[in-house]
């Protein structure tokens, strides 16, 4: 009979990813190979623990009134109440009502990568999103508030040292409102996450960081509610253009 270990489980899937980030850090000479296996091994990730309410993709968001978000590397978005997501010769695109959250997937962490995850995550944000009222037996529910987007970046290494000091404290600092960079992981040093009450960023170092971030997420999700139902018809209108 074998004999199971849940520590042992939860460190081999750290383990795992840690491994293949290292792994394609190492072995492609190219940056722009480099950051494709990094963000295949982070997607790979999602795609194989989230709940299957949730589905995360690259892709870019559309929003009713015809606007797009950047490419964004990981899409966590609704597809249980999302009634279409476009597939175009291998493009996805996600209307803006179904996103969860938008991650940015790097091989390293520093002050012009945060930057860059901060404005991805923002062009995601803005976008505009519809609200439908509810029917149910009795009549209607009014249109559901929208869930906020979370936004964060994902990276094997740090540039700085240590990894998670005050530099990314800095670095985190100048993304308010639409920028702001809600979770992140270092796969090699640790994780942060922006606690909103007290309006300051979280910085746990060591441990299985690839495993922890994959449960707060999880966590933060089940707390984040459904999204909104979309209005379709608002998409419709472009028929006729």
């Amino acid at each position: 009979m074998m004999n199971w270990s849940l520590p042992q489980l939860l460190d081999g899937l750290h383990q795992d990813l840690q491994q293949r980030l290292e792994i394609s850090r190492k072995s492609f000479a190219h940056p722009v190979a480099k950051g494709d296996a990094s963000e295949k091994a982070w997607l790979e990730l999602l795609q194989t623990y989230l709940p299957e309410r949730y589905q995360a993709e690259t892709a870019h968001v559309v929003d009713s009134e015809g606007a797009f978000s950047d490419q964004i590397d990981i899409v966590v978005f609704d597809r249980q109440y999302s009634p279409f997501i476009f597939n175009y010769q291998g493009q996805k695109i996600i209307p803006a009502e179904s996103v969860y959250a938008a991650f940015e997937a790097k091989q390293s962490i520093d002050a012009e990568q945060v930057a860059y995850a901060q404005k991805k995550v923002a062009s995601v944000r803005r976008l505009h999103r519809t609200s439908l009222p509810i029917p149910h037996a009795g009549g209607t529910f009014p249109p559901k508030a929208l869930i906020p987007i979370l936004g964060g970046i994902l990276t094997f290494e740090s540039e700085w040292s240590p990894g998670l000091g005050q530099p990314l404290h800095n670095a985190l600092a100048h993304g308010t409102d639409d920028h702001r960079l809600n979770l992140g992981c270092v796969a090699a040093h640790g994780l942060f996450q922006y606690d909103a009450a007290a309006n300051e960023y979280t910085i746990t170092t060591g441990g299985r960081p690839a495993t922890a971030f994959l449960f707060k997420l999880i966590s933060t999700l089940q707390f984040s509610g459904t999204v909104p139902m979309i209005d379709v018809q608002a998409y419709a209108r472009w028929l006729t253009e």
